[in-house]
């Protein structure tokens, strides 16, 4: 049984994006990331972003701060895949900002470019990643944009993990243009925890398994979890 569904209709789309990110990116739990490190926690933010509504939240989200900070960019881009809905659904939203790619490394044939889309030089843009953790996807996105000719009028993510040093190596390699979260990582975990029932009592999930770690399930409220990793 699963904490009932945020209705983002009910909310302010910052709001409402929180809501979803919280209920569809966020899990507790044992988990390696990426970066090498553990963690107690794991967001997946295309959960969201690839959501219909997650989509559309992340758009007016973005491009309302982006309004907001006047940064007044042609274009907005990031490192696939993290950035890629982020990108799209801006673009949508905005109906005048383009859309820009950066590869992780050029291909190998064709016309070898690493950047896909918008290519006017001189053009002011904005960096834009899913998660920052160590900041190492929005660095590569914001070296290959200015080794390409785009003027970088501000960074953003969507959720801070805030940890590993992210925000300082991504405010390094972004100055003198500002580096801006949406979320931080204890803004989704507070409204996850704010929207699980802990007055509902444990009951047991027959014939379940932990969706953690594969061992016998002891409850499924919220979710199917073992002894250890029960909620």
């Amino acid at each position: 049984m699963h904490p009932p569904q945020p209705n983002p209709k009910k909310a302010d789309p910052r709001h409402a994006l929180l809501s979803l990110l919280a209920y569809k990116s966020f899990r507790l739990g044992k988990f390696k990331l990426s970066s090498g490190g553990d963690s107690d926690y794991y967001i997946d933010c295309r959960t969201t972003t690839l959501d219909a509504k997650g989509a559309q939240l992340t758009g007016e989200v973005f491009f309302e701060e982006i309004r907001q900070r006047g940064w007044k960019p042609q274009a907005i881009g990031g490192l696939t895949m993290g950035a890629d809905p982020i990108v799209v659904a801006v673009a949508v939203v905005s109906g005048s900002l383009h859309g820009f790619l950066v590869r992780k490394a050029e291909k190998q044939h064709g016309t070898g470019q690493r950047i896909e889309g918008f290519r006017e030089k001189g053009a002011r843009v904005v960096i834009v990643d899913d998660v920052c953790t160590t900041g190492g996807s929005t660095v590569q996105a914001i070296e290959a944009a200015r080794e390409f000719g785009f003027e970088i009028a501000g960074v953003m993510c969507l959720v801070e993990r805030e940890e590993a040093n992210g925000r300082p190596n991504v405010e390094k390699a972004a100055a003198p243009a500002p580096f801006v979260s949406i979320f931080t990582a204890s803004d989704v975990r507070a409204e996850h925890i704010s929207q699980t029932d802990d007055t509902a009592p444990a009951i047991f999930a027959v014939a379940a398994t932990c969706e953690l770690c594969g061992r016998p399930a002891v409850t499924n409220v919220p979710r199917n979890r073992c002894e250890a990793h029960k909620i």
